[in-house]
């Protein structure tokens, strides 16, 4: 299925990003969003994707495709072969927009949520038609960073999923399918454990935000960003590899190190506390050129993982390299 014609349903962060995905890989996107800043927002982001996109890669790039901004859901899901809703995590207002977007959408269109956690199988429980409703959990910026968590739900179609996997394909992602249904399915459930363990370390004075920050981006956070945690680990463990790193370090599981099972109290004290040190560290930076920063680093660690194991790309240099690939191909077949 060669997707066309797309719908990004809500234009906060999440769903401008995805608008820019879309118009930047040559398909046109009707967006609806009823904020009254919508188009500033959504233009600011396109602004800064376009910026990022034009460095990503010297393949030929497709002439973007026309960003529509529309009254109504049912004029945005109209004609669209791939839809994506991006409102708030509210279960309800999903359950109704998805009601929506079912009764306009043509059968064969394939929808899309980026809920960050919410079960698919509870979104799709009004819908007429849920065969071709599916989680597809994206990463900020959805523009630069390739994952996409496909997880399917009770009433999904394993074929809706599979032309899912191929229509994200087509605009230059990493689908991974996620074998069970599971809240917060992957990426989000590491996430929340590590926050839930800083906001402890923020609170009780251990460190500040800059300081934690700085340890994530100078030791681990470097690791992960190109061989994850279990590679990482069996480097760890020596020539032995992983059964040695367990055996080693599986004992220090049980010493009462972190405080996972816990949560702190989300009081004004320590919001202030965050808060205020988070605005120590940003300092002028505002949030468009915090933005633009850090796709100026995502884009460069990009460009080495591609050029990585003498241009066989590694990690998700080998998704930019096979999009490249992809890109190339296309114009090849439009001369």
């Amino acid at each position: 299925m060669i997707i066309k014609k797309t719908a990004a349903i809500g234009g906060g962060v999440i769903g401008g990003a995805w608008a820019a995905r879309f118009v930047l890989n040559g398909l046109d996107c009707k967006i609806f969003d009823p904020h009254p800043e919508a188009e500033r927002i959504v233009g600011e982001v396109m602004a800064n994707a376009t910026r990022a996109f034009d460095s990503l890669t010297d393949a030929p790039k497709p002439e973007p495709g026309k960003l529509t901004f529309v009254p109504s859901i049912e004029e945005a899901v109209e004609a669209a072969d791939l839809i994506q809703e991006s409102v708030p995590e509210r279960l309800e207002l999903k359950q109704k927009v998805h009601m929506q977007i079912d009764a306009a959408a043509s059968e064969d269109a394939l929808i899309g949520s980026s809920t960050s956690g919410l079960l698919p199988t509870d979104i799709q429980a009004k819908m007429m038609a849920p065969e071709r409703m599916f989680v597809a959990h994206p990463y900020n910026p959805v523009y630069l960073l390739p994952l996409v968590e496909i997880v399917g739900g009770a009433r999904s179609d394993p074929a809706a999923l599979d032309h899912a996997h191929a229509a994200y394909e087509q605009i230059g992602m990493k689908p991974v399918r996620i074998r069970k249904e599971i809240d917060a399915f992957v990426g989000d459930r590491l996430l929340e454990a590590v926050w839930r363990e800083a906001l402890w370390l923020i609170r009780d004075d251990i460190c500040t935000v800059e300081e934690l920050d700085d340890i994530m981006t100078h030791s681990f956070g470097l690791r992960w960003a190109q061989m994850g945690l279990f590679q990482t680990y069996r480097i760890a463990g020596g020539e032995a590899g992983m059964r040695h790193f367990i055996e080693q370090f599986g004992p220090t599981m049980s010493l009462p190190w972190t405080k996972l099972m816990d949560v702190p109290d989300l009081d004004d004290a320590l919001i202030d506390k965050i808060a205020g040190q988070s605005d120590e560290q940003a300092g002028d930076l505002g949030i468009r050129d915090l933005e633009r920063i850090r796709d100026d680093n995502i884009v460069g660690f990009l460009h080495v993982l591609r050029d990585a194991r003498n241009g066989r790309g590694w990690s998700a240099g080998k998704a930019l390299k096979s999009y490249e690939e992809r890109l190339k191909a296309m114009a090849a077949n439009d001369v």
